[in-house]
C-alpha cells in the first residue's frame, strides 16, 4: 500500500449521527488539497451501531476509510494512540468525531507544517455551545496544569493537532497506561506552534465526557507530568509541625498563667482530626502514584483490536525508515505537486 500524505485519526464512541456528517466534511476539505489521505476511525466499543457504519463508510470508500475496531471499550486516550499505531501518513491530525474541531481547519494546520512546523496545535479561542461550568472549570484546570508541571502545555488547547511522522516515532515509544496525549505531544518537543479557531458545538448527540470523566482525566494529566501533590502533602506536614511547635509555647504559658482556655478534650480532638486528616490525603496521593506504579509494572496492552482492514500491525511496518524519511520529505516540501507539470506552473504556483 503506497503511503498516503496525511492521516486524519478520529477516535469513536457512540457517534452514529455524526459520522456521515463527519466523513463528508473530511472527505471535501482532503479532496481539496490533491493529496493522499486516509481516514483512520478507531471505535472505541460503541454500542449505538457505530461499528456497523464505520464497516459501511469502508465498504463505500476502502481507499481512504481504515476502521480499526476494539473489542471493547478502553477510553478517548487510548483510542487516539491507536490511531496514531495505525496512522501511515507523513502527518498525522488528531480530532474528534463530534465535529466540534472543525475539519475545514485543517488546511491551516497543514499550511504550517509546510512551514517547517513539527507540532501545530489548535488553540481555542471561542468555545460554542458549552455551559458556564465546562468553560470555567476548563480554564480552570489549563492554568493549574501549566502552573504545577516543567512541561510548557500549551493554554486551552484539547487533541486537535497535527503531528509530523518524526514526533509521532517518539510519541509511539511512550506506552504509559494513564495517557495525557497533548502533555505528551509537548513533553517531546521539536517546533511547535499554535493555530487558533472557534470551537463548534457538537453536531449531534451528548458529551461523552462527563464530570466524573472530566475529574478522572484531570487527575490522569496531573500525575503524569506533575509531582505537586506529593511536594503538597510534604507541604501539609511542615505547616502542621510548624503548628504544633508554635502551640507549645503558648499552651505552656496560658497554664501557668491560670487560664481556662485549652482546658478540656475540643483542643486536642481538633488536633488530632487536623493532623489525621493530613495523613489520609498524604496517603491518599501516594496511593495514587503507586497505583499507576502497579498498573504499569503489569505491563497489559494499551488495547486489544478486533479487527483492522486494511491496516498493517503497528509492530510490523513494513516502511524502511530512510524511504520513508525521503517519501515525506518531498511530500511536505510540496515536491510530489510538481509532478506531471512544467516548469513555469511549478514556478508560478511557488509563487
Amino acid at each position: 500500500m503506497s503511503r498516503p500524505t496525511f492521516s486524519i485519526v478520529v477516535p469513536v464512541y457512540n457517534e452514529r449521527e455524526s459520522l456521515p456528517e463527519l466523513y463528508r466534511r473530511v472527505r471535501a476539505v482532503m479532496e481539496s488539497l490533491g493529496e493522499p489521505w486516509e481516514l483512520v476511525l478507531v471505535d472505541d466499543g460503541s454500542t449505538d451501531g457505530s461499528t456497523d457504519l464505520i464497516r459501511e463508510l469502508h465498504r463505500q470508500d476502502p481507499e481512504h476509510v481504515r476502521p480499526v475496531i476494539f473489542a471493547r471499550n478502553f477510553g478517548h486516550q487510548i483510542a487516539v494512540t491507536a490511531g496514531m499505531d495505525y496512522a501511515r501518513g507523513c502527518a498525522v491530525i488528531i480530532m474528534d468525531a463530534d465535529l466540534q474541531d472543525p475539519p475545514e481547519v485543517i488546511p491551516d494546520l497543514i499550511a504550517r507544517w509546510r512551514e517547517g512546523y513539527d507540532v501545530v496545535y489548535a488553540v481555542r479561542v471561542q468555545r460554542e455551545g458549552e455551559s458556564w461550568f465546562k468553560k470555567a472549570t476548563a480554564a480552570l484546570f489549563y492554568r493549574l496544569i501549566y502552573r504545577i508541571t516543567d512541561v510548557p502545555i500549551p493554554l486551552d488547547t484539547g487533541d486537535f493537532r497535527l503531528i509530523d511522522r518524526k514526533v509521532l516515532a517518539v510519541l509511539r515509544r511512550m506506552r504509559e497506561r494513564h495517557r495525557f496525549i497533548r502533555g505528551m505531544a509537548a513533553w517531546v518537543g521539536f517546533r511547535q506552534i499554535g493555530v487558533p479557531y472557534r470551537r463548534a458545538p457538537r453536531y449531534a448527540g451528548e458529551t461523552k465526557y462527563p464530570l466524573r470523566k472530566m475529574l478522572k482525566f484531570a487527575l490522569d494529566a496531573i500525575t503524569s507530568f506533575s509531582y505537586f501533590p506529593l511536594q503538597l502533602a510534604t507541604y501539609l506536614g511542615f505547616v502542621s509541625a510548624g503548628l504544633s511547635i508554635l502551640a507549645i509555647p503558648l499552651v505552656a504559658v496560658a497554664r501557668l498563667t491560670g487560664s481556662q482556655a485549652f482546658y478540656g478534650q475540643a483542643t486536642t480532638l481538633i488536633a488530632v482530626l487536623f493532623l489525621g486528616g493530613v495523613q489520609l490525603i498524604s496517603l491518599g496521593i501516594l496511593g495514587e502514584y503507586v497505583g499507576r506504579i502497579y498498573d504499569e509494572v503489569k505491563g497489559r496492552p494499551l488495547y486489544v483490536v478486533a479487527e483492522a482492514a486494511n491496516s498493517p500491525s503497528p509492530e510490523s511496518d513494513s516502511y524502511a525508515m530512510i524511504e520513508e524519511h525521503d517519501v515525506c520529505h518531498r511530500r511536505r516540501s510540496g515536491a510530489s505537486k510538481s509532478h506531471g507539470k512544467t516548469p513555469e506552473e511549478v514556478s508560478h504556483a511557488t509563487e
